[in-house]
């Protein structure tokens, strides 16, 4: 059997499942959850042996220290995985929520109702974790799930797919309402694409070069999730001990992930005072710097900012730092080289966080907080799929409301027109 023919089985199947997975009492379907976690917890340790496979070929890959830190997964986080499933099961479930309703004039009664989407393809890189994230918010959803994972985490992919479906054994949900495409063959994602017959939305999750793959190939609707190319501004009004303190973790908590900051903007009249402090305490912290001319001025030693370097999400331990006039030239700075993804202003000036609230183009916008918090577990919402940088049906986080369309139930009683 060939590639083609294998993925349009997996389509089949998925459908087939989505059909009695979108009536699934919400007792089953939490019941099947907190099943998947509890596989989770008791194979740690297969798990982790699995995922050591990765570790190792990302090492003879020359993966970065960064990229290392997506793929891992020891104790801690198989147990944030799992809770995180445990916390999607607490959820309300959002299907058959009546969003609005209303009776017409000749006596129609019509609501609008949230219903699952029906078979989502999820394509995505790295992080292994997004395996059982996506899963289980596909199934509280309604939904079936049909995974590609990239080849750098495959074992932990498998493994984890495996444990969840073995936990659909034990339910009346379809063991098909999770399949995970084995192969790693880049032709994969093209068939994917362009499966409409069987797949009704494709959410790609990382690199530009994936997301390029998608949007040019796709016949089925696509909602990505870009690149994270994420900024702070440090205006003249900040509290420089709380910019320090955010800065630093929104670059050095966990520098290879979509929601660290990439370009650091400093107000040009704290600049004296403020670059100095924190370029010493990023690179105490291993960040490379690459810094705008007038950056330069106080930091002779560091590396020069090029264009590209404005354009680059980095997901390392380097960070480009940009000295401007004001509020204006901060939000056309990001406005120009962001992603769309989440910015943050670091101020006590009322007027210029209003400012930057309503003129910064991007799904999620900071004051005096670190971006680190665009996440689908930090926003209550369990877990995510992804962190769309869309505009139209879902932006931001993307979780089980996302997860759903809706449609029209009306009620007559002989009505004709």
């Amino acid at each position: 059997m060939d590639l083609n023919e294998i993925i349009i089985g997996y389509g089949k199947l998925a459908r087939e499942a989505s059909h009695k997975l979108a009536t699934t009492l919400t007792k089953e379907k939490n019941r099947a959850l907190l099943l998947m976690s509890k596989k989770l917890k008791e194979n740690k340790e297969i798990i982790k042996k699995e995922n050591e496979k990765d570790i190792e070929n990302g090492k003879k890959d020359n993966l970065s220290d960064a990229m290392l830190d997506r793929l891992l997964l020891n104790d801690n986080r198989i147990e944030d995985m799992a809770n995180g499933i445990e916390k999607i099961a607490s959820l309300i479930d959002p299907v058959g929520e009546i969003i609005t309703g209303w009776n017409t004039e000749n006596g129609l009664n019509i609501k609008k109702i949230k219903v699952p989407i029906g078979v989502i393809g999820m394509i995505y890189e790295s992080r292994p974790n997004v395996t059982a994230d996506a899963a289980a918010l596909a199934l509280k959803s309604g939904n079936s799930i049909i995974l590609r994972g990239g080849k750098e985490a495959i074992h932990s992919n498998k493994i984890i797919a495996s444990l969840l479906k073995d936990a659909l054994k034990e339910t009346t949900i379809p063991e098909d309402a999770i399949n995970l495409i084995q192969t790693t063959e880049r032709e994969a994602v093209k068939i994917m694409t362009r499966l409409e017959e069987y797949i009704d939305v494709i959410i790609p999750r990382g690199g530009s070069g994936l997301i390029k793959a998608v949007t040019e190939h796709a016949t089925v609707p696509v909602i990505f999730h870009d690149k994270g190319l994420c900024h702070v501004y440090v205006d003249c009004d900040a509290d420089l001990k709380m910019a320090n303190d955010i800065c630093m973790n929104a670059k050095t908590q966990r520098p290879g992930v979509c929601n660290a900051m990439e370009t650091l903007l400093i107000n040009g009249k704290i600049a004296d005072k403020f670059l100095p402090i924190i370029a010493e305490n990023l690179k105490k912290d291993g960040v490379e710097l690459r810094v705008c001319s007038r950056c330069k001025e106080i930091l002779p030693n560091e590396k020069d900012a090029t264009e590209l370097d404005w354009e680059t999400e980095y997901l390392d331990l380097i960070l480009s730092i940009k000295i401007v006039d004001n509020i204006d030239s901060a939000v056309e700075h990001i406005n120009k080289y962001g992603s769309k993804h989440s910015e943050a202003i670091i101020s006590n000036n009322y007027e210029n966080t209003t400012k930057f609230l309503n003129s910064v183009d991007a799904s999620t916008v900071y004051v005096n907080a670190s971006t680190r918090f665009t996440d689908g577990g930090e926003f209550g919402f369990g877990a995510e799929i992804g962190i769309s940088t869309n505009k139209l049906h879902a932006r931001g986080p993307f979780a089980l409301n996302e997860l759903t369309t809706y449609k029209y139930i009306v009620l007559g009683n002989g009505q004709i027109r």
